[in-house]
């Protein structure tokens, strides 16, 4: 007996989503509006393609100890190596590199688009997402810095999100390279110790002050016992580090933010310089009318990916959410960016200045969802058009009430399984929340007229006569009418006002 093949199985990828109608909508409506604020900041759209060779985007990701580790790449058919892109950063410093005399710097960009990482995928932790980026190349002032900021705090304002449930951390790679050659990491042997350091800094919202110190020492151990090696710094080393990193938290003065590290560093010439800039940025922002409650200076931000080369800065929501482990902690960052001066230069050997920030548009959402403001474009499902005879004549006359109905503005779809079941086309439209359902039968034919039924009120007439307890005993209007072939539009288009203005009285509006 032949053997039966085995049937394929069906299987999502780990690390990787579907994504449905509604999420597809908020999303887009989601970014019309960060896009709206980019625009007004005088950003302009580009576009670079998912992958890019692997030498273009370098070996920038963090925790990683191998060349372009954590990316998924193919050899194309010249044996040349591709990548998908890690993030939109690196591909867009290609794209200014290669076309360097054409464009006109400073470059005023924003794109949106996937971004993919070869890594273990865990909880909210996924290998395609999609990130908002904005970046002005080629403009090498603070105030460049500054602006990147206040853009980040009006997007956040554009979502819905109120003063004081989100803050703007501002700080800069040259403070932290300062501090870790204050602390005797300045050498170029040190080079990985330095990354061990930054990288446990980076772990402040994570860990907290306690389990940054056992990273800055020997290692800490995780709760399923595995064990994360440490930077090996003495107890004089990491204390100079600590007393950086919660500076922010013991509510320093930000407007004498560079006195506070020159008096933790003894004016150390490196740390002294970028604490000016930054004490220049905020200067900015307060003057442009951004409190200090908005966008502050936090010696803990370090940004994790490697090309960074001056300031850095994260947004980040602070009301309280329930993890997956049940704890009520804080948010945490939906985006954040920096100041990468060298990225360009690794292609022209000029100086051309960047900086620019990442939204991450999935955790964004998320966090929208949290707060009630993830709004969804108000889409009606589309108008059935049933199907009581199948032959071709009637066909096209039900196909063309579909196209009267979507010339009009109206989503339409003429029903297209098995049209001898009648009562399974009702269910379908059920299921997929029609609002209206149109029948023609052979007598209506022949008279000349349609059948409207109004499926949200049938149903709700339903309910109700299921339900005395909630009857809202408001006048109904009839779930089925009559109404000439000719008027068809009209009347349709009378009843979805009507069902509209159904959920504007539900909703209070």
């Amino acid at each position: 007996m032949a053997k039966k093949p085995n049937k394929l199985k069906a299987r999502l990828p780990r690390g990787f989503v579907d994504r449905s109608a509604a999420d597809i909508r908020a999303t887009d409506e989601m970014l019309s509006k960060i896009r709206q604020v980019y625009e007004s900041y005088g950003f302009d759209p580009v576009e670079t393609p998912a992958f890019e060779y692997t030498d273009c985007l370098g070996k920038f990701l963090p925790d990683t100890d191998r060349p372009n580790a954590g990316v998924f790449s193919v050899q194309d058919d010249d044996e040349q190596w591709m990548s998908l892109r890690y993030d939109l950063t690196a591909p867009l410093a290609r794209h200014v590199s290669e076309n360097i005399n054409e464009i006109q710097l400073p470059y005023r960009t924003y794109r949106n688009g996937w971004v993919f990482r070869n890594e273990k995928p865990g909880p909210g932790r996924f290998r395609q997402f999609m990130q908002f980026d904005a970046d002005t190349v080629g403009a090498p002032g603070v105030q460049a810095d500054a602006e990147m900021c206040m853009m980040m705090a009006d997007a956040m304002e554009a979502l819905g999100i109120p003063r004081g449930q989100y803050v703007i951390r501002v700080n800069n790679r040259k403070v932290l390279d300062g501090v870790l050659e204050a602390v005797g990491l300045g050498d170029e042997d040190d080079a990985e110790r330095r990354l061990t350091v930054l990288r446990a800094m980076d772990k402040l919202d994570k860990f907290g002050i306690e389990g940054v110190k056992l990273l800055l020492g020997d290692g800490r151990k995780d709760d399923s016992g595995d064990f994360t090696k440490g930077a090996g710094l003495d107890a004089d080393q990491i204390g100079m580090i600590v007393n950086l990193i919660a500076a922010e938290a013991s509510g320093i003065n930000q407007t004498a933010f560079s006195e506070h590290i020159d008096y933790l560093f003894d004016n150390h010439p490196a740390v002294s310089s970028a604490g000016a800039d930054i004490g220049e940025l905020l200067h900015l922002v307060k003057a442009s009318g951004y409190e200090t409650d908005r966008i502050i200076a936090d010696p803990s931000v370090v940004r994790g990916l490697e090309y960074y080369t001056g300031m850095v800065y994260e947004a980040e929501l602070l009301f309280p959410v329930t993890n997956e482990k049940g704890e009520v902690v804080q948010f945490g960052s939906v985006g954040g960016g920096g100041r990468y001066d060298g990225l360009v230069k690794r292609f022209t050997g000029r100086d051309v200045p960047a900086t620019g920030f990442s939204i991450g548009v999935s955790r964004l959402m998320t966090a929208l969802k949290n707060l009630g403001k993830l709004q969804t474009a108000n889409v009606v499902a589309p108008v059935l058009v049933t199907v009581m005879d199948g032959d071709t004549e009637a066909l096209g006359r039900y196909q063309k009430m579909v196209q009267d109905l979507r010339q009009a503005g109206i989503r339409a779809e003429m029903y297209q399984g098995n049209w001898k079941k009648f009562g399974n086309q009702l269910k379908y439209a059920d299921r997929r929340g029609c609002p209206i359902a149109i029948i023609q039968g052979s007598d209506e034919r022949e008279a000349g007229e349609i059948q409207i039924k109004d499926l949200i009120e049938g149903a709700r007439l339903a309910s109700e006569s299921t339900d005395v307890d909630n009857v809202t005993w408001r006048e109904s209007r009839p779930a089925q009418v009559t109404a000439n072939e000719a008027d068809l539009i009209e009347a349709v288009r009378g009843i979805l006002d009507a069902q509209a203005e159904d959920r504007r009285q539900a909703n209070g509006d």
